[in-house]
């Protein structure tokens, strides 16, 4: 395979053109990043997530630094996703209680007077994996049910981790759009909250929610990092699935840096690579991908764009790169094999994704175009984010243990 099958790059000649109108960040001004990071800290469970930084692996590639930010730590769930179904639920439930969020921490919202207010909800989503079970835990954790949809394809071990969580969950015979389809009928039609990280007209609230609970992720980077005398990343590789993630990252900066904010690369496989064919039709609407959207990234197989995170990512995203999943696999490997004393990383197939097209381009000569494409030399602080650890261990062990999906002679 060649390397333009491999990897495919599309660079948005707006980003850094002010003089053209762009959407807003204002809702991820620093006052709104604080009251979701003030509610996570009220968790008991809550800790920061490890910044690793990989010396000897910067050295071997060229670089002046590469980050991963471990979220298998996060919650205990394995995953990032947490932070943003939690959010949500925590506002949604505080806006019926007429009160702000701020006024109802996690001690106060379990309390016997507060679940009396409420009454019994059920909140329902379709789901992957971690996002379900995200939903599940923070339903569970506040007395409160959960429904959870999985698409076709999905992993055991996932669906168990939802199910231990005390969530009603089926795996269903649809791809992951159809499962959303499907909780926003059932949520219609039992009287059910939807907590779903895409958006879509007039469904919009929930989902800005979710992507403002993914931000705790870099305002930790930005503490780390300003706590180790370290200055800002220069780049930032962040996957997309329906671009929520990478639209709360992209917003986060570009909202608190402007124009001194990080490069940014969003990363997508090849057969579910919804925001890189919203790019290439620059005609700044979002497009969707169909079909089974098959992919060993099961966490960013989706079709249909985050319109809230697409247009972030449209006005401020720098690059935007589509991959085959060998991609995935080599992060996978690369993190879990680490040079000399830099630290072990367990990161599942979409958690490595960034970090895998990292690795690639800046170890193998034929790449250099891209390097050059992206301002990445000697110099560069390059931050990458695992976002899961390994949420499906047998598919785990095939890629890091029985090297499956190789790179060999690509």
């Amino acid at each position: 395979m060649d390397k333009e099958k491999l990897i495919k790059l599309i660079l948005n000649s707006n980003s850094r053109n002010n003089n053209i109108q762009k959407v807003s960040t204002q809702n991820f001004k620093l006052s709104e990043i604080q009251k979701a990071r003030n509610f996570h800290k009220s968790f008991p469970q809550y800790s920061i997530t490890p910044l690793i930084e990989l010396n000897e692996l910067s050295k071997m590639l060229g670089v002046s630094k590469i980050w991963v930010k471990d979220e298998s730590y996060r919650f205990g769930l394995n995953a990032f996703k947490v932070l943003g179904g939690s959010y949500a639920i925590g506002k949604y439930l505080s806006n019926k209680l007429n009160m702000d969020i701020s006024e109802v921490p996690y001690e106060k919202m379990i309390s016997k007077d507060i679940k009396e207010k409420l009454g019994e909800i059920t909140f329902v989503t379709a789901t992957d994996g971690n996002h379900g079970r995200g939903v599940a835990w923070v339903a569970h954790q506040l007395g409160q049910k959960s429904v959870v949809y999985m698409p076709k394809g999905s992993a055991k071990m996932r669906f168990d981790n939802i199910k231990k969580e005390g969530a009603n969950v089926t795996i269903t015979d649809l791809n992951y759009d159809d499962a959303v389809r499907l909780a926003n009928d059932n949520a219609k039609k039992y009287g059910w909250v939807m907590i779903q990280d895409t958006a879509w007209e007039g469904y919009e609230e929930i989902p800005l929610w979710i992507m403002q609970g993914y931000t705790t992720i870099i305002d930790e980077v930005i503490e780390q990092l300003k706590e180790r005398g370290e200055e800002l990343p220069t780049h930032i590789f962040l996957q997309a699935g329906v671009g929520s993630f990478a639209g709360a990252i992209q917003g986060y900066v570009a909202a608190q840096y402007g124009k001194e904010r990080p490069i940014t690369v969003i990363v997508e496989p090849h057969n579910a690579a919804c925001i890189f064919k919203s790019a290439s039709m620059n005609d700044g609407k979002p497009y969707a991908v169909k079909g089974d959207l098959k992919t060993i990234m099961a966490g960013l197989a989706c079709g249909e764009p985050n319109t809230i995170g697409w247009n972030i990512l449209r006005d401020y995203a720098d690059a935007y790169v589509s991959c085959e999943d060998e991609i995935a696999a080599r992060g996978m490997r690369v993190l879990s094999n680490p040079l000399k004393n830099d630290k072990r990383v367990i990161s599942g197939e979409s958690g490595a994704a960034g970090f895998g097209l990292l690795s690639l381009i800046l170890e193998k000569e034929e790449y250099r175009d891209i390097l050059k494409k992206l301002n990445i030399n000697k110099e560069s602080r390059i931050l990458t984010i695992s976002t899961e650890g390994a949420t499906d261990l047998d598919g785990f062990k095939n890629i890091v243990w029985n090297g499956f999906y190789p790179l060999l002679n690509k």
